[in-house]
């Protein structure tokens, strides 16, 4: 059995991940970024999710192979208890569960951190994404249709969402996430 590990990502990580995000980003509708970023701003994508919420790599054999990260749903304080969540993995590791090892770790390090709801959007169509979501308990609230334009059509975006942790059942708001 091939030596999987799910770990923090670190800057020596953003080539891995810049090559895996980009033909997300020059070949499907997954995403909506229409130029792939390079190194050097996956390493400034890294740094910044690092700080509030979590940028996870999953390693087969040394190499990386996937990664999944969080940031804020919206940046408005009402807001914070929340957050974007994303999985990619290389194109030739799909269905092989690396998607929920990431997620079930990014996950449990949010709700560790304090964080209360996890979203995520996906394009449409995208099954596989929707079945991952799914078996990780995120439940569908929403379409936008035609919201993002991507190769020449408009393009519908579904959400889902999942609840992190325990309710709060405290008085005022929930302790800050860390």
């Amino acid at each position: 059995m091939p030596h999987r590990l799910v770990r923090d990502a670190t800057p020596a990580d953003a080539d891995a991940c810049a090559a895996i995000y980009a033909p997300y980003v020059t070949d499907t509708t997954v995403t909506f970024e229409t130029e792939p970023p390079d190194a050097a701003e996956m390493a400034r994508r890294i740094a910044k999710a690092q700080a509030r919420h979590a940028f996870l790599v999953l390693e087969d054999e040394g190499e990386v192979v996937g990664y999944a990260y969080a940031g804020p749903f919206k940046e408005r304080a009402a807001y914070r208890w929340s957050c974007e969540v994303s999985v990619y993995l290389s194109p030739h590791r799909h269905a092989r569960g690396g998607g929920r090892a990431l997620y079930a770790a990014l996950l449990e390090r949010l709700t560790a951190r304090g964080y209360r709801m996890a979203a995520a959007g996906m394009t449409q169509p995208n099954e596989a994404s929707g079945r991952l979501h799914a078996a990780m308990g995120f439940e569908p609230v929403g379409t936008y249709r035609g919201i993002g334009w991507k190769f020449g059509a408009p393009r519908d975006v579904t959400w889902v969402q999942r609840a992190l942790g325990e309710p709060f059942a405290g008085p005022g708001d929930p302790p800050e996430p860390s």
